[in-house]
């Protein structure tokens, strides 16, 4: 068993800068996916920064990224710089979800102007 939602991800996804542990366990997406599910933004945050921690690396597939961010953002709606950072992930993976960046600009925006 993983000790960390970052260490079930460096196993199943590998890792970029460092090399994948060897754990002995058969990895199963599903597994991971209901972890992250119902995962705290802190471990959340910290598996995005350790296995991405410039945005635009690590081996992630885009749609964990994005999901990511989903849920890390439902339970902390309103910091602007996460906002931003969420925006900044999908604005650099692809044009399909532009709009949804800018929402998310904006969003940080008013609050910050509060």
């Amino acid at each position: 068993m993983h000790s960390t939602l970052t260490e079930h991800a460096r196993c199943l996804y590998g890792d970029e800068f460092r090399p994948t542990p060897a754990c002995g366990q058969e990895h199963h997406q599903n597994h991971f996916v209901e972890e992250l599910t119902f995962a705290g933004a802190d471990a959340i945050l910290s598996m995005l920064r350790e296995l991405c921690p410039n945005l635009a690396d690590g081996r992630l597939p885009v749609w964990v990224r994005n999901l990511a961010y989903r849920l890390v953002l439902l339970q902390r709606p309103d910091e602007p710089a996460l906002l931003r950072e969420a925006a900044r992930s999908l604005w650099l993976h692809g044009p399909d979800w532009d709009d949804i960046a800018a929402e998310l600009t904006k969003r940080a925006e008013e609050l910050e102007a509060r």
